[in-house]
């Protein structure tokens, strides 16, 4: 019987490289577009040995932004993609587009070669804070976009927002939530602003220009949302993730389950078989690796391979499963590791337990305290299981 497996595929261009953004992205370069679509086909069928025995359950595309790139071109994909494994019967398509660049001839086009759930980049509805944030588009352009979506059939629509911007008042987040239901997505992910290392944001706020919005004003616009999205007939299935009945993102879920994904294009990152690879970042070198590999066997762009000692695994596994808010029950983990959850984590459960964090009974997960505080509790996981674990995987039993 054939084994499920999720494939990620990186589009790296885009129309303008946001201040805040630390992905693999980058403006100006259309010109590669044509020579990129070959080196990702390639990299497609170089993978085959890898995807032998498997059924694709689901494609991911992201970037960058792939809905820049021509819609032939992502059919092209999808279709070699369907060449090299079989599709599962209800295999989730997902692609990623921003507002006002995607016509709706574009969008039909899209639903035409098999994408089923468009995920729509709109990050606020505030005209002055897309405009801090980079974005060319105006919050007409995302209703538009969500407008011809339902047109074109999809069948599932998403809206990304992001908040915790410099200065934004809770109220004017609160607009945001509202404006974004009004258009009546099926989802809705919500993303704190992180200030990352080398953007061009995390530059302004070292040299003074802006000063990063409070971490309990962050914590209450989340908290407001939360209820806001759940009076609206929202579920949260995940910190992030907000969905009506039927429309989680089953992609996603293979990242946080601890499931195979295949990674395709420049800088994507891969997981396979407990072992994590990420292919070469620059357009350019990815398309000449691919030229130059592509006959000698899978993985032709890798750029690195990494094996995490085994608390660091143990560790990524429950701070991944705890993202998700059905969480898990002791039996997955003692299934997956081959030892009791109390004996790895014991002293760190009762800590989290005792803080209002976690709970245990009937699956152990987060408490709605706890989601605010999630990162803390994987560190100290981390540093609990680094302390207290061997680093190298014992013998299976």
């Amino acid at each position: 019987m054939s084994r499920p497996i999720a494939v990620y595929v990186h589009i790296p261009f885009c129309t303008v490289k946001c201040g805040y953004c630390d992905f693999n992205a980058y403006a100006g370069m259309d010109a590669l577009k044509p020579a990129y679509l070959q080196a990702l086909l390639a990299e497609i069928r170089a993978s085959a040995p890898l995807l032998e025995g498997r059924t694709i359950a689901s494609i991911g595309f992201g970037g960058g932004t792939p809905g820049e790139l021509p819609a032939a071109d992502i059919a092209a994909v999808i279709d070699a993609l369907r060449a090299s494994a079989p599709f599962a019967p209800s295999a989730e398509i997902t692609l990623e587009v921003n507002p006002g660049t995607s016509s709706p001839a574009h969008l039909e086009a899209l639903r035409a070669a098999g994408v089923t759930r468009l995920s729509i980049g709109a990050q606020s509805f505030d005209p002055g804070e897309l405009a801090f944030l980079d974005r060319i588009h105006s919050p007409e352009a995302t209703a538009a976009t969500v407008a011809a979506a339902r047109a074109a059939g999809f069948p599932s629509v998403s809206l990304d927002l992001i908040y915790a911007l410099p200065g934004q008042p809770l109220e004017r987040w609160l607009a945001t939530v509202r404006a974004a239901l009004a258009l009546r997505p099926d989802h809705l992910s919500l993303y704190a602003l992180t200030i990352e290392p080398g953007t061009l944001l995390a530059r302004r706020v070292e040299r003074g220009e802006v000063t990063p919005a409070d971490s309990d004003l962050a914590a209450d616009m989340y908290e407001a949302a939360s209820d806001l999205l759940e009076a609206a007939g929202f579920e949260q299935y995940e910190l992030s993730n907000w969905a009506r009945p039927g429309h989680q993102s089953r992609h996603n879920r293979a990242y946080w389950t601890d499931a195979d994904y295949l990674a395709l294009g420049a800088g994507a990152h891969g997981y396979l078989a407990g072992e994590r690879y990420a292919n070469i970042d620059h357009p350019r070198a990815y398309i000449d690796a691919v030229a130059r590999n592509a006959s000698r066997g899978p993985r032709p762009a890798l750029a690195a391979v990494t094996t995490p000692s085994y608390p660091a695994q143990v560790a990524d596994w429950l701070a991944l499963r705890l993202r998700l808010l059905e969480g898990f029950s002791p039996r997955e983990f003692e299934a997956r590791w081959s030892l009791p959850l109390e004996a790895a984590a014991g002293p760190v459960l009762a800590e989290a337990v005792a803080a209002g964090l976690l709970e245990l009974v009937p699956r152990v997960r987060l408490t709605r305290r706890g989601r605010l505080l999630h990162g803390e509790l994987a560190a100290r996981f981390l540093a609990h299981l680094d302390r207290t674990l061997p680093h190298a995987a014992p013998a299976a039993r």
